[in-house]
């Protein structure tokens, strides 16, 4: 079916649904979402495409109008695509930035250039895509990101946050531990050959 969003143009969702399943990769009991009104409703606005539309779970911003987020994967991930639903009216974000691979970050940490960053158009049937260039989220196991609101508004809301791509199981490399000993021990040797060097030393 084809939809229009605020960018202009028209949409057809009838392929979307399969690609955006990237939800079900992330470390959700580990995601942090930063300036939530309500503690741990960031969480749900990461959920199955056939439920972006629901407007019961959402996230919206406390004391202003910035959410960061920070959600680790259980692999790596090949980020090829971002949708956003958004609150209505001022409640809308404006703009969103991405971190790879910088776990924990915080506020304080934005001063860092992002890795890509989009203005957000209003799309409320979750169908207008963000494309990541490739070549710089080809190995993330981390993701952040920053959204701002319009003009600096008091508030924002999100309520579906759908990522696409590619996911690979996270290498587990095993601890190998070796002893070297600088000098030989007499305990090496066979007893015979102690007592021939005994002999020799005689």
């Amino acid at each position: 079916m084809a939809h229009q969003c605020s960018c202009g143009d028209t949409h057809n969702d009838a392929e979307l649904g399969v690609e955006y399943n990237l939800y079900q990769k992330i470390d959700i009991r580990n995601v942090e979402c930063l300036n939530e009104y309500e503690e741990n409703s960031g969480i749900t606005v990461f959920k199955s495409w056939e439920n972006r539309l629901d407007k019961e779970n959402f996230v919206e911003s406390d004391v202003d109008d910035e959410l960061l987020f920070n959600i680790p994967f259980t692999g790596n991930i090949k980020l090829k695509g971002l949708i956003i639903i958004g609150g209505e009216n001022n409640l809308h974000p404006n703009k969103v930035k991405l971190y790879k691979n910088r776990p924990r970050m915080t506020f304080d940490d934005l001063s860092i250039e992002p890795e890509q960053e989009f203005e957000l158009c209003v799309d409320a049937n979750g169908i207008h895509e963000y494309s990541p260039k490739i070549v710089k989220f080809s190995s993330v196991h981390h993701l952040s990101l920053h959204f701002t609101g319009i003009d600096r508004r008091e508030r924002i809301k999100i309520y579906y946050i759908g990522l696409k791509g590619e996911w690979l199981p996270a290498h587990r490399h095993g601890v190998t531990i070796c002893s070297y000993e600088l000098q030989p021990q007499m305990s090496d040797y066979p007893k015979e050959n102690i007592e021939n060097i005994d002999r020799t030393i005689s």
